[in-house]
């Protein structure tokens, strides 16, 4: 018994020991974190350095770390508003104390915004400037920065053209700015501006930038930022600035896989409702009801697929020997849920910043490829397979017609008949015997070289050579035997071959004088510079039958046009609140007469920083607060398609087919084109008045804006009177046009604790567009026809779309429908409009537009210890589509005397027309197409750090295109230009993500 006592003792004196032991070792950090003012910060959260241990402070701001290891520590600080802070700690005993002081933040004042030919403080820009960072860009499966940026940006329209991977969007800043030129904004990156044309067989111009190697965006809105780029900036400019070099070696790879659906199908009858409405339409019509099969078939189950996707991103950066780099590749590969449809994309980068002379001259160096396949299917599918009768099967072993199901004149199973090449083609074969490929490649690179001059304090030297070059080549072939490419006198089929090449060249030079005059409180910036551009387009194309025996003559092109311009902007800063801007830039296109060849384009601004007036600066509520007003004048000279000579008298060499014959021999001839020798620069005005605010340490940020843009000598396709020139139409200066609208831009840090943080985004805009003046046009003076529609069976295209004085651009020209008393059209119905007792094109009338009034965007980030939750959503109000799938639905479709069907939409049963012609034109078509999309929906974990805080790891899952909430009774409200015409469907596309850094 003394024994096991004995024993008891001696663990019992053990496990003393070894608690003092332990204690010795560990300890307590315990003290408050309080703000520059001594006020504490409660909810400020305190982290032990390369460990888990954590705390937040109390509400009177002390915190407490228990078992701490001993020895040298750091604690990190961190609260919103606030800068971070390392704070190095010495622990030694049981408790050791530490009190932290924080001050406030100016990163968000401190952001820099690249402006053009220089960079400035967020705090001190005095023009309508925002900024995106890559980690506030939309998450998941982005197949380029337009993808990226959708929904951040107050006044900033991204419409995608199309729901196939890599295809382009339209970009509009702050609403419509031309008609017949150039929407577009100007996109520079990395400091080489880059031409609106895109290449031959590239779907997207901002497909060469792979999204993961940007770092930020800023987009310059009003005049006064944009002035800056004069002739290229009346439609605004988006900068993009790719990733650098670190000190520290890094090596990042993500990894995003994807599956694409089908979210919605175009409601169409299936073959029993298809043989039940033939049957009960045509009762008693045997040469219509016999053509009627036995299948059911769903068209456009047979032609969508749940289609895969994969992104690859590697990247290297660090500092070797003084030298920082960057070199990055990525590879995407991605299925369209249109079968046949791929896009393929390899992108390099590589950017190095050395520096020489003792960082006297800092040079930057770009260079970045591309290399992109794309297998196009073909899209016309689409619509054949909402049309293409459902009671046919796809495959009726038809050799003729390589046994697909084909529309003949003598039946769709007779191997002699002819095709009935006006019919539906058989979406499948479409797929199937189409071989549309294309191949291009591109570079974008320059070399920046930095100077500071020595003895002179502030001046420096930059000069920028750059260049864009890109070629593109492929090919559209369909296989002989076809319906759609029908030729009796040839073997038949397509051939179609073409290649293009631009090839950019940009140089630059300025001068930028800064300085700080401390005696009179005074900052100063100038800028003095000169640009050179070059813009070459060469390519050639070839079009023959399949076989290549009947071809038409190659044609080949070229083209190119020359800018050159100076420029210069002053920036005068006074006692750090008062700064004012002037920009002033002179341009010169060779696309003009020598007379209208130079255009003048200043701007001005004031921004008035109240924040830092003496009686703000005590504020307990205001932590931001900043005036902006500006005004300028900016220029439109990109006029689109290659149009590089419209002043110019030119003549068109024939074809082949097209030429003249002296007795046995046949000579080309020369056309003329019209021209307008006095052609000039659309021009545009903007006034704007901006507020910049912070409140509470800056947890609530934000900016409002409004804006009157005013352009003047819109460059639109007009007719001319007969004999006046040598074209029917003409591109002129014959318009004017107005823009005025509001932005709200608001950040807010709503929740901000140890283990909660909750950030919340939202923008709105509002827009009102309006045509102020038209000269010429069809009729009445102040009228432009513009913008087909597509087709319908039995009947031809027509222009839906005009422009008038006082209306919107762009509005929708049509009928005014005529209801019954339970609110169904009327077919053939229409308001008498001018009273005449007649319903003609006369009574047309301009009704709704395709532009929204309203634009608004919420993004959220939530974050749970490791654990976050992102999306972002956009809300649409005002905008209308013309419902063109819908137009071509009646009963009058269901059957044509060339002796075939075709299925309508259900939209047949809501108005039962029976009239194809006249109805198209009826503003029952014109749709409220507002809606709101969730676009991004992402949930992500982030693994504790791995191999000594070297290895981090994070993966993601997300859902695109979540849901769409919208009374439009089309596929999809969101087209961009407002016709809806068997649109490609936007895919929902759930990913997972993996992001690793070493």
């Amino acid at each position: 018994m003394k024994q096991i006592y004995f024993l008891r003792y001696r663990f019992l004196v053990l496990f003393i020991c070894l608690s003092n032991w332990v204690m010795a070792q560990t300890g307590t950090i315990s003290g408050r974190i309080i703000d520059e003012t001594n006020q504490p910060l409660p909810g400020a959260t305190v982290v032990l350095k390369g460990t888990t241990i954590s705390a937040a402070a109390d509400p009177n701001g002390y915190f407490k770390l228990v078992k701490v290891p001993s020895g040298q520590q750091v604690l990190v600080a961190t609260f919103i508003g606030y800068q971070a802070l390392e704070q190095p700690v010495t622990v030694s005993g049981a408790n050791t104390t530490a009190n932290i002081q924080l001050k406030s933040s100016t990163v968000l004042l401190e952001q820099v915004a690249v402006i053009g030919y220089g960079t400035v403080r967020k705090s001190d820009a005095t023009g309508s400037v925002d900024v995106v960072t890559s980690k506030d860009f939309n998450k998941g499966a982005v197949n380029s920065i337009q993808d990226a940026l959708v929904g951040k940006l107050p006044g900033v329209t991204i419409t995608s053209n199309s729901g196939a991977p890599g295809n382009t969007s339209t970009i509009k800043i702050r609403g419509t700015t031309s008609i017949s030129a150039s929407n577009s904004p100007l996109i520079v990156i990395d400091n080489v501006p880059i031409s609106n044309v895109p290449v031959g067989g590239t779907a997207n111009l901002l497909s060469t930038i792979n999204p993961d190697d940007i770092e930020n965006v800023t987009v310059l809105k009003d005049a006064s930022a944009t002035a800056i780029y004069g002739s290229r900036g009346s439609s605004g400019v988006i900068l993009i600035t790719t990733k650098r070099g670190a000190k520290k070696f890094t090596v990042g790879y993500n990894v995003t896989t994807s599956l694409s659906v089908l979210p919605k199908q175009v409601p169409v009858y299936n073959g029993d409702e298809f043989r039940a409405l033939i049957n009960n339409v045509y009762a008693g019509q045997t040469a219509v009801t016999s053509l009627l099969g036995t299948a059911n078939t769903n068209w456009q189950d047979q032609i969508y697929k749940n289609a895969f996707g994969q992104d690859h991103n590697l990247s290297f950066s660090g500092t070797a020997k003084n030298l920082p780099y960057r070199v990055s590749v990525g590879y995407n590969n991605s299925d369209g849920i249109l079968k046949t449809y791929n896009f393929q994309r390899t992108t390099a980068a590589i950017g190095l910043d050395p520096s020489l002379f003792k960082n006297t001259l800092n040079i930057h160096i770009n260079i970045k490829g591309l290399y992109n396949t794309n297998d196009f299917a073909d899209q016309t599918a689409i619509a054949n397979a909402v049309n293409y009768d459902p009671t046919k099967e796809v495959y009726n072993g038809n050799t003729r017609w390589r046994g697909y199901t084909t529309w003949t004149t003598n039946g769709n199973t007779d191997i002699n008949g002819a095709p009935v090449t006006l019919a539906p083609a058989n979406p499948v074969a479409r797929l199937d015997l189409t071989d549309n490929k294309s191949t291009s490649r591109r570079s974008i690179g320059n070399v920046q070289f930095d100077y500071k001059i020595p003895g002179v304090s502030g001046l420096r030297a930059n000069v920028n050579l750059g260049y864009d070059y890109a070629e593109a080549f492929g090919h559209n072939n369909v296989r002989d035997s076809t319906q759609w490419v029908y030729v009796p006198v040839a073997s038949g089929g397509q051939r179609s071959v073409y290649n293009t090449v631009n090839r950019n060249q940009l140089a630059e030079a300025y001068l930028n004088y800064k300085n700080d005059f401390k005696s009179i409180e005074s900052t100063v910036d100038v800028t003095g510079g000169y640009s050179w551009s070059h813009f070459y387009t060469q390519g050639n194309s070839q079009l023959s039958d399949y076989s290549g025996t009947v071809s038409n003559p190659a044609a080949p092109y070229k083209t190119e046009y020359y800018l050159a311009s100076f420029f210069g902007r002053a920036n005068y800063t006074f006692k750090n609140r008062y700064i004012l801007t002037a920009t002033l830039r002179d341009d010169g296109t060779s696309k003009f007469a020598p007379e209208n060849r130079w255009g003048l384009f200043p701007a001005g601004a004031l921004a008035w920083r109240i924040i830092d007036e003496s009686f703000m600066r005590n504020s307990k509520t205001f932590s931001d607060l900043k005036l902006r007003v500006g005004y300028g004048k900016t220029g439109q000279q990109d006029l689109g398609d290659n149009n590089n000579y419209p002043y110019q008298a030119r003549f068109t060499k024939s074809d082949n087919g097209s030429r003249y014959q002296f007795g046995s021999t046949f000579y080309n001839t020369l056309r003329p084109e019209g021209y307008d020798a006095g052609i000039k620069w659309e021009s545009t005005t903007t006034a704007n008045v901006g507020v910049d605010f912070g409140f509470f340490n800056n947890r609530l940020t934000g900016s409002i804006d409004a804006y009157n843009k005013k352009t003047t000598n819109l460059l639109i396709v007009t007719n001319v009177p007969v004999l006046s020139n040598f074209s029917a139409t003409l591109l002129q200066n014959v318009a004017d046009m107005n823009n005025k609208g509001i932005e709200l831009n608001l950040n807010a840090a709503i929740i901000a604790t140890k283990d909660w943080n909750w950030q919340l985004g939202y923008n709105v805009s509002y827009n009102k567009n309006k045509v102020t003046k038209l000269i010429g046009g069809e009729g009445d003076a102040g009228f432009i026809f513009q913008n087909q529609f597509s087709g319908i069976a039995g009947t031809t295209s027509g222009l839906i779309q005009a422009s008038q004085v006082g209306y919107p651009i762009n509005s929708f020209y049509v009928f005014q429908q005529i209801y019954n008393s339970d609110g169904k059209p009327l077919e053939d119905a229409y308001v008498d409009r001018n009273k005449d007792g007649q319903i003609n094109s006369s009574d047309l009338y301009l009704y709704k537009k395709p532009d929204p009034t309203v634009l608004m965007g919420i993004n959220s980030h939530v974050s749970y210890k490791r654990f976050d939750f992102t999306f972002s959503g956009r809300v649409s109000l005002g905008n209308y589509n013309y419902n063109n799938v819908a137009a071509g639905s009646t009963y009058r479709g269901l059957y044509s005397s060339l002796g075939y069907l075709a299925n309508q939409t259900k939209a047949a049963d809501d108005t039962k027309f029976t009239n194809a012609l006249q109805t198209v034109y009826s503003d029952y078509y014109i749709q409220n197409a507002s809606f709101f999309r969730m676009d991004n929906m992402n949930l992500g974990y982030t693994f504790p750090n791995y191999l000594h805080n070297k290895l981090k790891l994070r993966v993601t899952g997300g859902v695109q295109n979540v849901f769409v909430i919208t009374k439009y009774k089309g596929l999809d409200p969101e087209i961009a230009g407002g016709l809806d015409n068997n649109f490609f469907p936007r895919a929902r596309i759930y990913q997972l993500g993996l992001n690793a850094n070493f």
